[in-house]
């Protein structure tokens, strides 16, 4: 039996349209959940100019620092005391006056494409996939979840840059005087304008860069990097003030290297030191802790 054209049509239409809410429905695995299926806000931004204050069901310890609320900003991070339209990066550390946490922050313009939704929790699945996932990276701690806000901003664009389509979330966890966050990515475009993901303080007590998140062409790495073994995902302890921080302790670091005189140069050594840092957080080293070089003295093997 032949079907007339329309109908074919029609049948056409309805399979491409089954595969788009299929495709919008998809999300990274690490992602918690959000958007129309878990009932998130949707924060209808017009490019920079939009912010949304949240009034936390939970007060939110950041180094020190109790917040009672937090403004989700358009261009990829969160601040607390204030909203920010600000899309020029300004690159951590700071030294600033604003307690920052920017899972990717850059020029954002959900005009092009894009939803930038949140909710919070304080009750369910979310608060128990919350605890598992802080005990395991964290496992000498014992937390219990009470409170959770998860913020997503799902394939949104840059600005100018239209086909960018980058997903990534950030999930603050509470229980009691204990505060986590974690940054989650999915597929990330490469970025033309000015980017960065980590977190800053007041005056920079304390801060961390993601390694090359800084750098444009290297940001679709971020799916596949972590610092707690599962890819894509970063994971933090936030809630030490920075008189909590381990202070005057010396790290003893045994290192093996070619040449010395890289190291001698002026300049050199700063990336070196960073690097090594960055390696040591991910085994429990706080952030605020900074590493100095006292001394280079060259050994025979």
């Amino acid at each position: 039996m032949r079907f007339p054209l329309s109908h074919y049509l029609l049948v056409f239409v309805s399979v491409l349209s089954l595969s788009r809410v299929t495709e919008a429905q998809s999300a990274p695995a690490i992602f918690y959940p959000f958007g129309s299926v878990a009932g998130d806000t949707v924060n209808i931004a017009i490019e920079d100019e939009n912010s949304t204050q949240v009034d936390l069901w939970s007060p939110f310890v950041f180094f020190g620092r109790i917040y009672n609320r937090i403004y989700v900003n358009s261009n990829g991070h969160l601040t607390f005391k204030q909203s920010s339209s600000q899309y020029i990066v300004n690159y951590f550390p700071i030294n600033g006056s604003e307690d920052i946490i920017a899972p990717l922050w850059t020029d954002v313009d959900v005009s092009i494409n894009g939803i930038i939704s949140y909710q919070q929790y304080s009750s369910g699945s979310v608060l128990t996939q919350a605890t598992q996932d802080i005990n395991q990276y964290f496992p000498d701690l014992s937390f219990t979840a009470n409170w959770v806000l998860v913020a997503t901003w799902d394939r949104v664009a840059y600005f100018y840059h239209s086909g960018t389509e980058t997903s990534f979330q950030v999930v603050l966890i509470s229980g009691g005087d204990l505060a986590f966050i974690l940054m989650n990515y999915g597929d990330i475009a490469v970025a033309y304008n000015m980017v960065q993901a980590g977190y800053d303080t007041i005056n920079s007590t304390a801060y961390f860069k993601i390694p090359e998140s800084d750098v444009g062409s290297s940001i679709p790495n971020l799916k596949n990097s972590t610092n707690v073994n599962v890819p894509g995902r970063w994971a933090f302890r936030v809630d030490s003030g920075p008189d909590q921080n381990i202070q005057g302790n010396i790290l003893g670091v045994q290192m093996r290297v070619t040449s010395f005189s890289d190291l001698r140069e002026s300049g050199k050594i700063e990336p070196v030191l960073e690097k090594l840092q960055q390696e040591l957080v991910k085994y429990g080293l706080p952030s605020s802790v900074k590493l100095t070089l006292r001394r280079i003295q060259k050994t025979q093997p």
